[in-house]
This record gives structure tokens, sequence and C-alpha cells, in this order.
């Protein structure tokens, strides 16, 4: 471990939504590996105070970066920054992201716009001007957060996911592109996590908030870290996530699309307290053994 450490102690990794769950244990995760760090979140304040944790936690330099990725300019204003400070990033980390809940003709266009623009163009914009840098060096690691979602139609959270599926196709394109140089790209792909993403999207009263266990962010984090540092292409976090993954390739596009919308409606719970325990990896059971039933009769069945 100690080797690691002095290899890396000049290097830097840059991870947008860095203030909060998945993006803020990475960040720690960089930092006890002796990585330098950039932060970019947009609430300067949170910014500023993880920024003084990680200094002293882990003897490193952090310099925090409040930039809205909502906005177009951002990427490339992050990427002048760093160019100015003389800085190679080493270790890119696309983690920010949002999505909104409910009926697509519900939801506010402006918001889905910027959950395009969040999710999409700065992960892409950031990814482009990182990874010219890291070609020219033939060298650099990229991390990019994918999602379940990504790998399955999402009724009632139906931008999220296709933002999410556009992230795992450019995250494998890119790896594909990338083979013969010494520069890597690795897609994560958490399910349901105990973070702000719900509250965000206005998620709280869902089946999957209310009634299922959620995974906890450092163990994702963990994950993520780990394939990204082996040069996996992919990771998928959890059993549970992996079964959802190979469900939805099982089942076909519009069954899948079923199970999703039952795990994304209102909870009968949703008016009182949120319970410890959770069922609906015991929903999620029946459901898959009544599909299954019904596959049973027919191997040849086209489900989609």
């Amino acid at each position: 471990m100690e080797k690691i450490h002095v290899e890396n102690r000049n290097k830097y990794a840059l991870i947008t939504g860095a203030t909060s769950g998945i993006g803020y244990e990475l960040a720690k995760l960089f930092a006890a590996d002796s990585y330098n760090l950039i932060l970019v979140a947009r609430n300067e304040d949170r910014l500023q105070d993880i920024a003084d944790q990680l200094k002293l936690a882990y003897a490193v330099e952090v310099t925090p970066v409040a930039k809205d990725l909502f906005t177009v300019a951002a990427a490339e204003e992050i990427h002048g920054l760093t160019k100015k400070m003389n800085i190679d990033i080493e270790v890119l980390v696309n983690n920010a992201g949002q999505g909104e809940w409910g009926p697509f003709v519900e939801t506010p266009l402006e918001r889905e716009i910027d959950i395009v623009q969040l999710n999409i163009i700065s992960l892409l914009s950031l990814t482009k001007f990182y990874l010219q840098d890291m070609v020219r060096r033939n060298s650099g690691k990229i991390l990019l957060l994918g999602s379940e979602a990504g790998a399955t139609p999402m009724p009632l959270l139906s931008v999220y996911a296709a933002t999410k599926a556009f992230v795992i196709s450019f995250g494998a394109a890119l790896a594909e592109e990338l083979r013969d140089t010494d520069i890597t790209v690795t897609v994560l792909m958490p399910g349901a996590t105990d973070t702000d993403f719900f509250h965000k999207a206005h998620q709280e009263d869902t089946v999957t908030y209310r009634e299922s266990e959620l995974a906890p962010p450092e163990e994702v984090a963990k994950d993520g870290y780990d394939a990204l540092m082996k040069g996996e292409r992919k990771i998928i976090s959890g059993a549970k996530t992996k079964m959802h993954v190979w469900l939805s390739d099982l089942l076909g596009t519009t069954a899948a699309a079923k199970n999703a919308r039952k795990l994304n409606e209102i909870s009968e719970k949703a008016e009182g307290e949120k319970l410890p325990e959770h069922s609906a990896s015991r929903q999620e059971r029946e459901f898959i053994n009544d599909e299954t039933r019904k596959l049973d009769g027919d191997l040849h069945q086209d489900v989609n």
C-alpha cells in the first residue's frame, strides 16, 4: 500500500459531484491512495468544507472548484482552470448526475433539458477535453457513472434512464477505441443507492425508496474504484443490481419496463414512516417467478 501511495503522490484526480454520496466516497478513496484532488460541485461552502476535511485527514492537495455543470460553459471553464494551474489530470471521474421523477408529459421541460446537459453534455465535454490531454501523454483513467437504470427502460424516470443508457454505450465505445493505448475507461453501474439522488429527483415516495434496501455509497464507490484501478471496462455494483440487469436482458424491453414501473410507482407506505425493513426484494422475486413461469411455456416467445 505504501508503494501505491508513493506512486500517486503527484497525480491528480478530478471528481464531479464530489460533495456527497458516491462522489464524496470516491474522493476519500483517491485521497487515501495519495492522489491530489480537484473537486467540482455547485455548493461552494460545502465544497470548501469537504476540501478542508480531506486535506486534514489525508495530507493531500485538494482544490475546490465551484462550477455549475448544468451550464454549457462549465466544462471548458474547468479544463481551462486546470490548464492555467499546470495540472495534468491523471484520473477523470464523471460522477455528477441527477434525475426527475414523474410522467414525462408532466415533468418540466426545462428540468429535463438541464438533466440532459448535466448527465450527457457536461460529461461528454469533460471527457473530450481531458481525454485529448491523456492521449497526448498516453496515460490516464476515466470513470463514468452509469446506472442500472441505463440497462432498462424506466417509466416515470424516463429521461434519467435514457441519459444513463448513453453513458453505458459511450463508455463501452471509448474503451474499445482506446484498447491499444495506456488509457482506460470504466463505467460504474450502481443500483438504488443511499444518496440524495431521490430527494433531488422528487422520488422519495416511490417503492424503490420506501421499500428497497439501498446500497451504501461507500460500497458502490469501492467497487468502482477497484474496477477503475484494474482497468475494467464495466462494473455492476452489488449482487442485487447484477440480478436486475440480467433480468432486464432476459425479459426483454416490454416486460422489463413493466417491472421498472412497479418500482417507480408511489408506495403504499408513502403516507407513513419509512420502515427499517424493506420488502422490494420479495416483490421483485414474485415478479421474476411470474415472468419465468410465462417464459417456460414457450422458450422462443418474443417478449420485446
